[in-house]
């Protein structure tokens, strides 16, 4: 199975393949340079968390918190929790995804609304869109560009911290419940089926 590895000279974790040697192993990362196709091996530190639990990632957790520690960081915040939950979501859509605009439906626009007299428009988005494309149209593969991305829909959940956008058709998953309905579907000695509703 998978074993975690981290690259000494920077934070990086990668999810490699079995084949350890004595605790070390060689990443083979294949790339395209001016010249055509390089390779580069980088000593990985490897950690088997299956096998051995939390044990097994001690040594990796201790190096990235030295790395935090003394490594100055470049991160920075997409956008401020000031901006409305509208600019929140063209950030995202032309800074990440590429998007050249984003459209509402009159739901959408109110719901965002809502959610911000509410005073949930501090809070960060969520996109919830297809994974096939950067856009809302699963049909627009590749690097799409000017495209518009279409918001349907957006409501809180507040115990997670964020505002859902859901764009294009997307479809979400159903919340389940706690005690899940086939704990009560059962089958009698005589092939009969209780519980199903």
């Amino acid at each position: 199975m998978g074993q975690i590895a981290f690259r000494e000279n920077e934070i990086s974790v990668w999810v490699i393949g079995s084949g350890k040697r004595s605790g070390y192993n060689r990443l083979i990362r294949y790339g395209k340079g001016r010249r055509g196709m390089y390779l580069e091996t980088s000593r990985l530190i490897l950690r088997d968390y299956e096998e051995r639990g939390g044990e097994g990632g001690t040594e990796l957790a201790s190096k990235v918190l030295k790395t935090l520690e003394e490594k100055e960081s470049r991160f920075e915040v997409l956008y401020e929790d000031t901006l409305s939950l509208q600019e929140k979501i063209e950030t995202i859509a032309s800074r990440i995804y590429g998007a050249g605009g984003v459209t509402y439906t009159a739901a959408a626009v109110k719901q965002l609304q809502n959610l911000e007299k509410l005073g949930f428009g501090n809070l960060p988005v969520c996109m919830a869109k297809t994974q096939y494309s950067l856009s809302d149209d699963p049909a627009l593969l590749g690097r799409p560009v000017g495209f518009s991305v279409n918001v349907r829909e957006a409501y809180v959940s507040a115990g997670a911290g964020f505002v859902v956008v859901l764009t294009g058709a997307v479809m979400t998953m159903p919340g389940l419940p706690k005690r899940p309905a086939a704990c009560q579907i059962d089958v009698d000695e005589n092939g009969k089926i209780t519980g199903l509703f």
